[in-house]
């Protein structure tokens, strides 16, 4: 495939790489080629870099299993995911997922991206509702002194800025992209 038809989310290996296309500038001067600048993440390392390449060069897109999991619980090094039709259990290495783990809680579901047998990462929903263990109370008419919000620590460690009103024990939902609050679950 010419890097020039690469879209966003498209998947493709160049020079034994295996990359995931963010973003592609297409640039044509007049006196020269085409030249294709591709915001790319390298899948296996989670490094974002541009890559340039002139219009007639060829990229090999490839495809991208992905399998709804459920998350199970956290195993030391390892988090365990199970597929909720065949029961088969994956375990996953934490490193790499440490920002991912502020999202997980029991029994909530993932997207698991594979590539030839190789599990690549995990893709979370966009807002995951998870439960306040721990907040100050919210002490009416105090919205001046702090922005109408206060500091709360979620069931998975994950600490996050709240309304006054939310209490301990509630449940909200958070922005898996932003990491912030959203709403009331």
């Amino acid at each position: 495939m010419n890097v020039t038809e690469l879209r966003p989310g498209n998947y493709f290996e160049d020079e034994n790489t295996l990359y995931q296309v963010i973003d592609i500038l297409l640039n044509k001067t007049a006196m020269r080629k085409m030249v294709a600048k591709v915001k790319v993440r390298n899948v296996r390392t989670g490094a974002i870099t541009e890559l340039a390449r002139n219009s007639g060069y060829d990229v090999t897109l490839v495809s991208v299993d992905k399998k709804q999991m459920q998350y199970l619980y956290d195993g030391g090094t390892t988090l365990v995911f199970m597929d909720p039709e065949t029961y088969e259990q994956v375990e996953l290495p934490k490193t790499g997922l440490e920002r991912e783990m502020g999202f997980l809680a029991p029994n909530g579901f993932v997207t698991i991206n594979a590539y030839e047998e190789e599990i690549l990462g995990i893709e979370l929903p966009a807002k995951v509702a998870l439960e306040i263990t721990e907040c100050e109370p919210g002490v009416r008419g105090d919205t001046v002194t702090n922005g109408g919000s206060k500091d709360a620590i979620l069931e998975t460690g994950l600490k996050i800025r709240v309304p006054l009103f939310i209490e301990k024990g509630e449940k909200v939902m958070v922005d898996t992209v932003t990491g912030k609050y959203d709403k009331r679950a």
